[in-house]
């Protein structure tokens, strides 16, 4: 090899020196720029999509008079005439006419006890009025001929005839007979009497109703032996119980605090339980003026002044005592819904109703009136649940996920 070209072959230390070429600044700010950008678009992104938590409310159906009631209270339907019907006599039930709910007429005749015992002993004491009667006419026909006699006898002594002792046997009979006359009156008496007195007896072996009314219960069948009192062993006392449906009232316990607000003729609002839907009618008819201790409680009765064929003895019911009587167009039940449902969006009124996907459904209603603690509205139904506070964030279709309490 030449010493030219061993001249060629040498280390360039300067490019070792220089290292790697780096890059401009701007582009890692951008690169950093643009992975905040992604980052901020996928929260904002998974945050919008992500369910709004809401609390839910059932829309239900109100009253207007719930506006002007001063005072509710709670309290059970009851008649204020009724019977436990049963008799005087003893004796087994031989016929019963009626059932649960059947209605019956003061007087009807409802049951009926074997009475072929005290038949016969009316029939022997109406035989005997007969026989006295009998013995009366009898007395009669002596008596008319004692008279006929005393008067004979007084003509012949006026004419000597006859001695004076003659006519005072005469006279002793003519009073005789009309003493007879009147035992035999007084026998008749007695007889009728004791005919009465067993007419009553066989009278009272017929159960009738006392007055116009329906039969709540049954307590003895055909074959049980009926009691007065229902002394002995497996007897019964009352046949059936009955009331009268047109004396239906309220009985409901007023608060010792709040009897004030209560005044007698105060018009008042029944709601029975078994239809919740029915707002009848009443007023206040008295004030029991005794306190139940126990309760501390005064009782208040509410009469109907408007009946209902639906309502029974023993029923529960709710009553309002309203400050005024109410209209006939606030008798009608409206839709209501708690106030915080609603919000505004814009200028409207809204509600978001939540269906059974859990997704919210912008519903405008009408301008909310106050009743009590709810509002009535129009554009909901009973029965449809709408969120309660809903967030400015929710929106017409937005998912939404209930608040556990």
């Amino acid at each position: 090899m030449s010493a030219q070209d061993l001249s060629k072959l040498h280390i360039d230390r300067s490019a070792q020196s220089r290292g790697p070429r780096r890059r401009p600044r701007w582009i890692k700010w951008a690169i950093a720029g643009a992975v905040v950008v992604a980052l901020a678009a996928a929260f904002a992104w998974r945050t919008a999509s992500a369910p709004v938590t809401v609390e839910l409310a059932t829309v239900t159906t109100a009253f207007p008079s719930q506006g002007f009631t001063l005072l509710n209270a709670t309290g059970r339907v009851v008649a204020q005439r009724k019977a436990a019907v049963s008799t005087k006599a003893t004796g087994r039930l031989e016929w019963l006419g009626v059932q649960e709910g059947s209605r019956v007429k003061a007087g009807e005749v409802i049951a009926r006890l074997e009475s072929l015992d005290v038949a016969a002993a009316r029939d022997s004491s109406l035989a005997s009025v007969t026989a006295a009667k009998a013995n009366l006419e009898q007395g009669e026909a002596e008596r008319r001929e004692a008279e006929s006699s005393l008067r004979r006898a007084q003509d012949l002594y006026a004419k000597k005839f006859i001695s004076e002792a003659a006519l005072d046997t005469a006279k002793a009979r003519h009073e005789k007979a009309l003493a007879t006359i009147s035992s035999l009156k007084a026998a008749i008496g007695v007889a009728e009497a004791n005919a009465r007195s067993a007419s009553v007896t066989v009278e009272q072996t017929l159960i009738r109703a006392p007055f116009d009314g329906i039969v709540l219960t049954k307590n003895a069948n055909v074959g049980d032996i009926i009691t007065p009192f229902s002394s002995a062993a497996d007897s019964k006392g009352a046949v059936v119980n009955m009331a009268d449906m047109d004396t239906l009232e309220v009985e409901a316990d007023v608060s010792e605090a709040s009897i004030g607000k209560i005044r007698v003729g105060m018009p008042a609002e029944t709601q029975l339980d078994a239809y919740p839907e029915v707002r009848l009618a009443g007023e206040v008819s008295r004030i029991v003026p005794t306190v139940d201790r126990s309760k501390a409680t005064l009782l208040v009765k509410v009469a109907f002044r408007e009946k209902d064929a639906r309502v029974l003895p023993d029923m529960s019911a709710k009553v309002a005592f309203l400050d005024r009587a109410a209209q006939p167009e606030e008798r009608k039940a409206v839709t209501a819904v708690r106030p915080e449902a609603i919000v505004k969006r814009g200028e409207r009124s809204v509600v978001f109703v939540v269906d059974k996907d859990n997704r919210a459904r912008e519903v405008a209603v009408s301008e909310p009136r106050k009743l009590g603690d709810l509002v009535a509205v129009t554009g909901v139904k009973a029965g449809d649940k709408v969120a309660l506070s809903p967030p400015e964030k929710l929106r017409d279709g937005a998912v939404v996920a209930l608040l556990k309490k």
